[in-house]
Order: structure tokens, then sequence, then C-alpha cells
């Protein structure tokens, strides 16, 4: 299989994956009809590519990210794809910098199912293809740490496993960094050439394709730190530092308990320069 083979399968598979419309229920009663996600960006990375060991550094992700030969000994690539949040949903949530739109939160929980079901297609197809593939986020050694500790508690300072961490042992943002597909913003999102609002998802798979050249070379290059993700952020978890983990954790936990089982906000990916595009330095964005 070849590159543009893969691009025609994420299209296959993005189309036949059903779950990527929903009826959101209004609070009047009344239900409308949306579609979460537009068609994903694809970003190639290389199994092998030095930065995975970068990763491991505490100033980056942190020892506990394993590599993609760690999740597949015979990987040889790192297909990374970003979902847009469609228009409507995008929309919606523009309003005042406080509460979530239904439809922003609709897309966080069941469109995190629909992905979950994507990814792991793909993942199917490429094995029955011949390729053996692996979902890290469907991988049963998978492990997200909110506010824990990656080591079990135990005192291991001096490796840097006791400290808390808000991560996991696969971050989607920063292998679709390496992958090419943009660069962070303040707010500690992906800008890609669609924008920051949106979904990403991941796998690692043993059929071999060239990677694709990163047309950047810093990690903010893409954000033009013009501060209005600082002021769309409720709990001012946002600075021109970078982006505090716990205060955005604890109020996710908020909106939990008043739109149970749903949870969400996406106020910095929304009304924002970065939302759908790259920004320029005039305030407008290249798409």
């Amino acid at each position: 299989m070849e590159y543009r083979g893969l691009e025609e399968l994420v299209r296959k598979v993005f189309y036949e994956t059903e779950g990527n419309h929903v009826m959101v229920e209004k609070e009047d009663g009344t239900a409308v009809r949306l579609q979460m996600f537009e068609e994903p960006l694809m970003g190639i990375g290389s199994a092998e590519d030095p930065m995975f060991l970068d990763y491991k550094k505490l100033e980056a992700v942190g020892p506990w990210h394993r590599s993609p030969a760690q999740w597949l000994p015979e990987a040889k690539t790192v297909v990374s794809l970003f979902f847009p949040i469609s228009e409507e949903a995008r929309k919606s949530n523009r309003t005042e910098p406080k509460t979530p739109s239904l439809e922003w939160l609709y897309c966080r929980i069941e469109g995190n199912e629909f992905l979950r079901s994507f990814i792991g297609r793909l993942r199917d197809y490429l094995r029955e293809a011949g390729y053996p593939a692996c979902a890290p986020a469907l991988d049963e050694r998978f492990r997200a740490f909110m506010d824990q500790k990656p080591d079990n508690g135990e005192d291991t300072a001096a490796d840097g496993f006791a400290r808390t961490v808000y991560g996991s042992m696969w971050s989607e943002r920063h292998v679709a960094y390496l992958c090419g597909l943009g660069t962070f913003g303040l707010s500690k999102g992906i800008i890609t050439r669609k924008g920051m609002a949106g979904r990403f998802a991941s796998l690692v798979t043993a059929l071999e394709l060239p990677a694709d050249e990163r047309p950047y070379k810093g990690l903010y290059d893409y954000c033009i730190r013009c501060g209005e993700c600082i002021r769309r952020c409720p709990v001012r978890a946002i600075s021109e530092e970078g982006k505090e983990h716990k205060p955005c954790h604890d109020w996710l936990l908020h909106v939990k308990k008043e739109y149970a089982p749903r949870l969400g906000c996406g106020k910095c990916q929304t009304a924002v320069p970065c939302e759908s595009g790259i920004p320029l330095r005039n305030g407008s964005f290249s798409c």
C-alpha cells in the first residue's frame, strides 16, 4: 500500500464508520441532527524518529511515554489524524467564555466514541491487508494520568516517576506534531492547517511509508500569541507562559457535574484566530 492508498482508506473508513451524526437533545425538548467531524487531515511519521526519545524526557512528556516499538515491535510508520470539528458545532461554542454548548459536549463524548470506532476499524483494515498495526489509545496497556502518579505512588522522584502529571503513555498531540500536522499554541492544543478545534487519533503500523516533512521547526511556530485563548478560558488556566493543567481539569470535572455524563469546554479553541486555520500575523488565517 502506498501513501495515496492509505489516504483513500482513511477517507473510506471515515464515511463507513457509524456515529459521526448524532441527535442533540435540547433543553426545550427538541432535537437537532449534528455532524460532529469533518474529513480528517493525515500526517505520517517514522517510527524511528529520534523525537520519540525526546518525548521521554521530563521537559517533554515523560519517561512513561512509550515509543512506537514499545507498542508494536515491528513498527515502521506512525499515522496521525486530525478531525476538525464541524462549523455548526464550533459556531455553537463561540458564545461567552463560560458555558459550553451542547453541540460541543456531544463532540467531546459521543465524538470520542466515534473516533475510537474509526481508529479501531482502520487498524483492522491494515491488519487484514497484511500490515500489523496497533492503536495505542485502544490498547489494554494504555494509561492516562490526570493528576496521578505514573509509578503507582512509589517514591522514585530521582527518575521522575513520582511526580503528579497530566498526560498519558501516548500523547496524541505530541505525535501529531512529530507527524507534521501542526504546532502547539499557548493552550497546549495543536494548530493545524484546519485550525485547533478538533480531535486527534493515531496508530502505529508495520506498513512502511515515507514520513511527511515537518513544515516548521519550533514547537510554537503557528501560534501568534495574540492572547485570545487567555481571555476565553473560564478559569484563567492559560497565560503567556502557557497552560496550567490542574485548573483546566478541575473545571472539566465541574462541568461534568452539571452535564453528566458529558463534559467539555473548548472555549480556548473557538472564537480565536486559530479556530479553523493557521493564524497570520495580520489577524487573518490561512487554510
